[in-house]
């Protein structure tokens, strides 16, 4: 062998050395000792050096994760130790039922100890590895006879391809769970849902779809993940005491275990463990549908054998099913606080999730016609922890042949408003705001805040309260409570003196000024800065209610959507009934006079304020440079003119430093106003 040769050699097994201890430390031990950058020139040089000298490709080479040629077909593989399934308990009754056959047939009345772990809720596999290298993967198939998948086995990033540390078996088989963290879950349905593909229904069989592609290519890209559980042929090693200890030594080897494992006494130590793991079930990165208990001692699960197809040492604990089918017996539309419309299948009443379920969201529009769920379908229903339950697929070939498409309401069916969908938005909405009773209350507290009408002593709370004792309505009811004072005195924490402050308040708020008007309103993307456009544009509502889109187009801050927002707001007759009925209350404003250029010193430019002012407020602040013609925004950009910093600015003072532009502390910005 050449020198040249004996170089490529070393370099190859350094960088191989290399990238697996990386591949340990991220994917195993998720403690991650260099940059993803450093790990990827690593890879590349490896995948380079194997490109130009195939000879010196192995194939417990980190380069072979990334896939290689499809294949026609899987080939069989027969477990030398049959993977058996576990028996299932349901309740704790259940358990102890477990626990008293364990018992009697050990003939003893000692505590026994149990190994609990996570029921991952995945796909069963078995690794194969000789002298330390994996030479084979093989599903569990049906516990006897399972599929060779060694190709996609080696694109799963936590399995390792090459054991490490001391006393390796001469041979080895691995058995744990294939599964897909719920975080790629979401991104891979999120990727297949923009591509309008078809969208996988849950983890798992995302993970087993994944496991079985016959290109494993595919199955690289999917990231899949497994943890070990079990040990099944073993050459050349003597086995611990205790599967516990056992489990610890493959992770010694470098093969990856759940970290939520742990070691209980008797019954009532399982059920514990149950309910503990119960309540972090939502919070987990990986489904599970249970927990399984394995008597700890191996010796007395030999003593305890095995009955039909399932040990007698172990069990599996099950959550109530997460998924279930069932009928869908009605789509209706509901209203949300926002005007959003969203449709709701009624159901044929399922248990799922621990509790009976008879309504499920479909999420909007988008979301009916990609699974095309229609009323007669059968559907798979899914409900986990305390999220609302919903429809995630039709079961195909259940429709009735009478069915038809949804389709959506084209008016609210709360007020009978127009419901508007625009094109680039998945959502649909009632235009009704002022009007319609599903979205009074959140109207309401928007038109008290303090930016807009700024009703002192009218809070979320009493709005709450208003709205549930019926005495208001719709917006302009605020004006007519004077009328009910007796009634008001009679809710909960509204003495004499509260109601006195709240008369005053609104009374007070009659006088107010045209923008702060329009942008009580609460029309869609119509914040501050817009208001004030529009009202120093028409200087009256009446022109601002009878404007068309060209006309609000023409306005400096307004587009296309801002226009058609406005136009849609003010065709609803009940809008406009509204707004005519505060007017009537006493509302008005200091008519507003077209200021010359030398009034509006600011136009054109753009202010960002930030912090706390000590001599004003920020409202207060943004108010002074609207005045002069400035545009006030939320956030820093390049197009920023200005940031004004007070007290404690946060990264928005950070971000206006990294692009230059120009910050103005609190006396400079008061000097700048002058």
């Amino acid at each position: 062998m050449t020198h040249k040769n004996t170089e490529l050699l070393d370099r190859v097994a350094a960088l191989t050395k290399q990238l697996n201890h990386h591949s340990q430390q991220y994917y195993v031990l998720d403690n991650p000792e260099i940059p993803d950058a450093e790990y990827d020139r690593l890879f590349r040089e490896l995948q380079a050096l194997e490109s130009e000298n195939p000879e010196l490709k192995k194939v417990d080479s980190p380069t072979q994760r990334v896939g290689g040629t499809p294949l026609d077909a899987f080939t069989q593989v027969t477990h030398r130790i049959p993977m058996l399934s576990l028996s299932n308990v349901f309740n704790e009754k259940e358990l102890q039922d477990f626990y008293k056959r364990v018992r009697d047939r050990l003939k003893t009345e000692d505590e026994i100890e149990f190994t609990a772990e996570p029921k991952l809720d995945g796909l069963a596999l078995s690794l194969m590895y000789e002298k330390g290298i994996l030479v084979r993967a093989a599903t569990r198939g049906d516990g006897t006879v399972g599929e060779n998948v060694t190709e996609n086995a080696r694109t799963i990033r936590n399995v390792p391809l090459h054991l490490v540390g001391d006393d390796i078996p001469d041979l080895l088989e691995v058995r744990g769970e294939v599964f897909m963290s719920k975080a790629v879950f979401e991104k891979l349905n999120q990727k297949a849902r923009e591509n309008d593909e078809k969208t996988f229904v849950n983890p798992r069989n995302a993970a087993a779809g994944s496991l079985r592609q016959l290109d494993s290519k595919i199955a690289a890209s999917r990231q899949l993940s497994m943890y070990c559980y079990a040990v099944g042929v073993v050459e050349g090693f003597e086995l611990h005491a205790t599967h516990s200890e056992m489990l610890k030594q493959l992770g010694q080897w470098g093969l990856p275990l759940c970290p939520d494992v742990d070691v209980v006494q008797s019954a009532s130590g399982c059920q514990k463990f149950y309910e503990k793991i119960g309540k972090k079930r939502d919070s987990l990165s990986y489904d599970i549908d249970g927990v399984v208990y394995k008597v700890n001692d191996l010796k007395l699960q030999q003593q305890l054998g095995f009955v039909a197809r399932s040990p007698r040492w172990a069990t599996a604990h099950k959550f109530p099913a997460q998924e279930e089918m069932t009928t869908v017996n009605a789509i209706e539309f509901q209203v949300g606080r926002t005007g959003a419309i969203t449709p709701v299948a009624r159901l044929e009443p399922v248990f799922v999730g621990g509790v009976t379920v008879s309504n499920a969201t479909l999420h909007n529009m988008d979301e009916i016609r990609r699974m095309d769920v229609r009323v007669g379908d059968k559907v798979i229903v899914h409900r986990a922890g305390d999220v609302i339950p919903k429809v995630v697929s039709v079961v195909p070939g259940t429709r009735k042949e009478n069915s038809v498409e949804v389709a959506i309401p084209v008016v609210c069916p709360v007020c009978g408003s127009d419901v508007v969908q625009e094109e680039d938005e998945a959502v649909a909405r009632c235009s009704g705001g002022l009007y319609c009773h599903a979205q009074r209350k959140e109207g309401i507290k928007h038109f008290a805040s303090r930016r807009a009408m700024d009703i002192d002593g009218l809070g979320d709370k009493l709005v709450e309260q208003l709205v549930d004792e019926k005495l208001i309505d719709h917006i302009d009811d605020l004006y007519q409570l004077k009328n009910k004072i007796d009634e008001i005195s009679a809710m909960e924490r509204m003495g004499k003196k509260s109601v006195d402050n709240l008369i005053s308040s609104l009374e007070k708020s009659k006088l107010t000024t045209l923008p702060r008007f329009i942008f009580a309103l609460g029309i869609r993307e119509v914040g501050e800065v817009t208001a004030a456009s529009l009202a120093n544009y028409f200087g009256d509502i009446e022109l601002l209610k009878q404007a068309d889109e060209e006309a609000l187009i023409n306005i400096d801050d307004v587009g296309p959507i801002v226009a058609s927002r406005v136009v849609t707001f003010f065709n609803q007759s009940h809008n406009i009934e509204v707004v005519d009925k505060l007017i009537a209350a006493g509302i008005h404003w200091p008519a507003i006079e077209k200021k010359s250029e030398d009034e509006l010193p600011l136009v054109g430019l753009s202010f960002v304020v930030t912090g706390t002012l000590s001599t004003m407020g920020r409202n207060d602040a943004k108010q002074l440079l609207i005045d002069k013609g400035a545009k006030v925004v939320g956030s820093v950009s390049k197009k920023t003119s200005y940031v004004v910093v007070g007290e404690n600015p946060g990264s928005k003072a950070t971000k206006a430093e990294e692009l230059g532009i120009e910050i103005l502390d609190e006396a400079s910005f008061i000097e700048f106003i002058k």
